[in-house]
């Protein structure tokens, strides 16, 4: 089904709505269920929204001068709301006939490039161990991400999302997509920077990395940026390589859909209270294996099982 202009434009500003409204607040249902594991009370369900009105409303001290330490956060939010316009939160994916797999692979690396140079720019050895961290995550985790999603393509003879969606839809469980679905979990584990794999930032090692010297509103739109990324993952797992139950019903497709981010987030945040950070090289030793699962889901899928 293809949208008019209005609708395409009113789905556009919906979505992008939703990522930014609920974000947040699927963020705070993660921290108290990691405080619930932990046996305590935790954060209130509301405090990352008030995090990012706290920051948003301090001064910002900046540590540099450059041009992509001062506005990485902004193009950093920029690249992963534009990605959210790509998935198939609401049905099919409000901007689907304007880019397909390459271009949101493309703007999720934006956003890892913008956290590299935001460390490599901010003049602290934290930042710039950080930054380097940031790359190793990229080359090790990105292959996981693009390899489970061209599968998704080779099954649906499409790199649209929405034709991936649709095919899934009629058509049973796979073998390659369910090795590449587990993989994609653990990815995206990776990607929103939970443990075991918070590496990137660290906070008792390399105090937050390449976020050391980001302050007031740029750390918020880095905070924002990394919630909504956090839903958009979520989002595009269980509508792309689980899309079922499907009404037909925009609205109840929605909360459908809603629903299955919820118990997929809180899988996340299961694995991040039972998990101590792994060490750098036992990182890249799993996602190296990680790939390689990746890879034979693909050559299931290329002989089409």
């Amino acid at each position: 089904m293809d949208y008019g202009l209005g609708q395409t434009i009113g789905l556009s500003v919906l979505q992008v709505a939703l990522v930014l409204l609920l974000s947040p607040l699927l963020e705070g249902v993660i921290r108290k269920l990691i405080a619930f594991v932990h046996s305590r009370i935790g954060p209130p369900l509301f405090q990352p929204y008030l995090d990012i009105l706290k920051l948003l409303g301090k001064e910002e001290i900046a540590s540099s001068r450059s041009f992509l330490f001062r506005y990485s956060a902004v193009i950093a939010l920029t690249a992963v709301l534009t990605a959210s316009l790509l998935v198939p939160m609401l049905g099919r994916p409000p901007l689907g006939f304007a880019g397909e797999v390459i271009v949101f692979v493309y703007l999720i690396s934006v956003v890892a490039v913008m956290i590299f140079m935001s460390g490599v720019s901010s003049g602290s050895p934290y930042g710039l161990v950080g930054a380097g961290r940031e790359v190793m995550m990229v080359l090790t985790v990105e292959p996981v991400l693009a390899i489970a999603l061209i599968t998704a393509a080779v099954k649906s003879g499409s790199m649209m999302f929405g034709d991936m969606v649709s095919w899934q839809l009629t058509h049973p469980p796979s073998i390659s997509m369910v090795i590449v679905g587990v993989a994609l979990f653990l990815a995206i584990v990776a990607q929103v920077a939970r443990l075991p794999f918070d590496i990137v930032e660290a906070d008792q090692e390399i105090m937050a990395g390449p976020f050391v010297e980001q302050s007031g509103p740029k750390l918020a739109l880095f905070k924002w940026g990394f919630y909504a990324k956090q839903l958009i993952f979520a989002s595009l797992l269980v509508s792309v390589f689980i899309p079922w139950p499907h009404v037909g019903k925009l609205a109840v497709d929605a909360l459908i859909t809603l629903a299955k981010v919820v118990v997929l987030l809180v899988l996340v945040g299961v694995v991040h209270a039972v998990n101590p950070r792994l060490r750098i090289d036992q990182s890249i030793q799993f996602f190296g294996l990680l790939i390689f699962a990746s890879a034979a889901g693909l050559a299931f899928a290329l002989v089409g099982s």
